[in-house]
């Protein structure tokens, strides 16, 4: 039995993120240090702009597309925390999309709201969107996306991911788990995808997801990749993609391209950051590096997202989570803001983990804020102290690699492996018996 349900902890964390919101405007106004992200200034900017018919590429540093600085042209008609408040909404957005899921797979409802609790109460996710950070919205629309793929709707799901990897390029990761689970055998044409439920999945035995029959049906799904699903939601996302980002190359030319996509994949930023990658820029930034250089540090991730994929696409949700976790802990510049990626899909594979939170969970928790904290703890020697402690921090990274690297295996040994759907060929073999 819940002591509380869903409409209730979605109030009491909307009210509690309106408090945040209007703290954060006194800070901003009586204190030193602004509670305000930086990177909301930026988008503020880049919408003002914007508004007047300017590009928001003036604004020096912003590297989003032109839809977020259009979202936030309210910030100079409405109110200044117009954005905040839609990027609130869209943290509230997540938590219910958290609990549409896990009911739609028909998880107890204690389970769903302890979950969901994960998102809505986590520290990290709700001064996010209060300190005016654009993450939540993107988290929305990969939920959202699974949902479509849940309900058989692969069209909208396809025009969906088209758009959020405008938006964010980093959701292209999804990419190929997203067509291998576009089975032939699960999408067929006027029926709804079967999907495994908790209670199913709780009735099956753990096993090892690499196993010779997941081989083989790895072959398969690639022998068939040209199948009528995968082509539609290749065609329609590409082309969502295509038309946004040719639209605004139309309307801002050579800036937007460099500023918005190609930054990404060739940045090097020398700030201190939780990337191990970061100390190397710092040390080499004076020198140009080649396109070659730029690219190399995608070669760790892009094994990881190859081998995640393979092992793990059946379950969505689980690689998904798994694909972040690692993109984000090998990616060349980390902030904080990043943990948000795979912490909205935590909530939906706790149900299926054999993790308890006493000790193990705690054990995992513990060890990642930890590494976390010890390398703040550089940070602020460094950044507040002026002390020359680069070669600790660059080793605190490393450790938090580690960290993240613990995690990710621990993970995987827990979870119980349920794929989201059920093959319908095993339905109609049964009754031909």
């Amino acid at each position: 039995m819940t002591l509380i349900n869903i409409n209730t902890l979605l109030l009491l964390s909307a009210i509690f993120r309106l408090i945040l919101i209007l703290y954060g405007e006194w800070q901003d106004t009586h204190m030193e240090v602004r509670y305000t992200d930086v990177d909301y200034l930026v988008f503020s900017d880049a919408a003002s702009l914007m508004a007047s018919g300017d590009s928001p590429y003036k604004r020096t540093t912003y590297r989003y597309s032109p839809l977020l600085a259009f979202l936030l042209i309210p910030n100079s008609i409405i109110h200044r925390s117009w954005g905040k408040f839609l990027f609130s909404a869209s943290d509230l957005l997540v938590g219910l999309l958290i609990h549409k899921i896990l009911k739609q797979r028909k998880v107890p409802e204690d389970l769903c709201m302890y979950s969901v609790m994960v998102w809505l109460l986590n520290p990290f996710t709700f001064t996010i969107g209060t300190r005016g950070n654009c993450e939540p919205i993107v988290c929305a629309m990969i939920l959202w996306i699974i949902i479509c793929l849940m309900n058989g709707k692969v069209i909208q799901a396809a025009f969906w991911y088209g758009l959020v990897v405008h938006f964010r390029i980093y959701p292209i990761i999804y990419a190929l788990p997203t067509v291998m689970v576009l089975d032939p055998q699960v999408f067929q044409a006027g029926q709804k995808p079967l999907l495994t439920t908790w209670k199913s999945g709780q009735r099956k035995a753990p096993h090892n997801p690499i196993e010779l029959s997941d081989a083989y049906d790895m072959w398969i799904a690639l022998k068939s990749i040209f199948t009528r699903g995968r082509i539609m939601f290749g065609l329609v996302s590409g082309s969502v993609f295509l038309f946004c980002t040719g639209l605004f190359f139309y309307l801002y030319r050579w800036e937007f391209l460099n500023e918005a996509l190609l930054y990404h994949l060739t940045r090097t930023d020398p700030r201190h950051n939780f990337s191990i990658y970061f100390y190397h820029i710092y040390l080499h930034y004076e020198h140009e590096f080649s396109l070659m250089e730029k690219l190399i540090s995608f070669i760790p991730q892009l094994t990881m997202q190859l081998v995640l994929s393979f092992c793990f696409a059946n379950d969505l949700p689980f690689c998904f989570f798994l694909q972040t976790l690692a993109f984000v802990a090998f990616n060349k510049v980390v902030t904080a803001q990043y943990f948000v990626w795979f912490f909205c899909l935590l909530p939906l594979i706790l149900p299926w983990s054999s993790m308890k939170l006493k000790w193990q969970g705690l054990y995992c928790i513990l060890f990642w804020m930890v590494a976390q904290i010890h390398w703040l703890l550089w940070g602020y020697l460094l950044e507040f102290k002026g002390k020359n402690v680069l070669l600790q921090l660059w080793l605190a990274s490393l450790f938090f690699l580690a960290a993240n690297t613990v995690v990710l295996i621990m993970f995987i040994r827990r979870h119980r492996y349920s794929p989201l759907f059920e093959k319908l060929q095993h339905e109609s073999s049964k009754k031909g018996r």
